[in-house]
């Protein structure tokens, strides 16, 4: 089926074309549009007895690391087979057309840098990296063995996945960018994500506070969607291509 034809308001086309700063932040739509379930969705087959919120934490690592290893092993896999879709080409596009754009997201799957994003700010980390449960350094490789976690070539701990569990805090770094981007913007996007899941979910306020035009693409409302100065309720696949194309042809 065709996708239906995206209205661009003509305040906004105007709006994004004098802008300077861009700030971006995608969620668990834009990835959904690949292909890849949701957190929440992803527990299928084996995995369908098991609460991801119950893997997905640090105690759940101490009492059965081997258990968390495999269900990320899994989840990785369906990253791996899943493809950039026309939303994640468009925003790296985007990239090229104005000053500055600031690319945040809270998905894990580097699907954006597939894409050909550059320097994206993951507030939640990266499945597809793996770091020291230790000290915290990423390691890309390690001694072949039968053991599940792998252990860390410089001090015998345990690898995990460089992602943000529940219960630990979001990386200072990433986090400090993200405000920064938030304040100084002049139009910020909401893509694909609920909006309720914090920090992220404070930035458009933020953004809103400092003066910026707030845009949200998502199909389905949010809390944030009578606060947006603009809503496109469409897949950022469809909405993203039409407004690029809008403003730049």
């Amino acid at each position: 089926m065709a996708a239906k034809p995206q209205v661009i308001p003509e305040a906004l086309r105007m709006a994004l074309k004098k802008a300077e700063r861009v700030a971006v932040l995608t969620g668990a739509g834009t990835s959904t549009e690949s292909g890849v379930p949701t957190f929440r969705d992803a527990q299928t087959g084996l995995w369908a007895r098991y609460n991801p919120q119950e893997l997905a934490t640090p105690d759940a690592f101490r009492n059965n690391p081997k258990l968390v290893w495999d269900w990320y092993s899994w989840r990785r896999g369906l990253v791996q087979d899943a493809e950039p879709n026309p939303g994640h080409f468009a925003l790296a596009r985007l990239a090229g057309l104005v000053p500055e754009l600031t690319l945040i997201t809270q998905n894990v799957d580097g699907l954006h840098q597939r894409a050909g994003s550059a320097k994206v700010i993951e507030l939640h980390g990266n499945i597809l990296r793996t770091r020291c449960s230790r000290e915290g350094n990423l390691v890309t490789s390690w001694q072949a063995s039968n053991q599940l976690p792998p252990s860390c070539p410089v001090c015998g701990a345990l690898l995990r996945p460089d992602v943000v569990w529940f219960g630990e805090s979001v990386p200072h770094q990433a986090l400090e960018v993200a405000w920064l981007a938030a304040c100084t913007c002049q139009v910020f996007f909401s893509i694909g994500t609920s909006s309720i899941v914090e920090p992220a979910a404070s930035l458009p306020s933020l953004a809103q506070g400092y003066g910026a035009l707030v845009v949200e693409i998502n199909p389905n409302p949010t809390p944030l969607t009578p606060k947006a100065d603009f809503v496109l309720a469409a897949p950022s696949g469809d909405a993203l291509p039409a407004l690029v194309e809008a403003v730049w042809g």
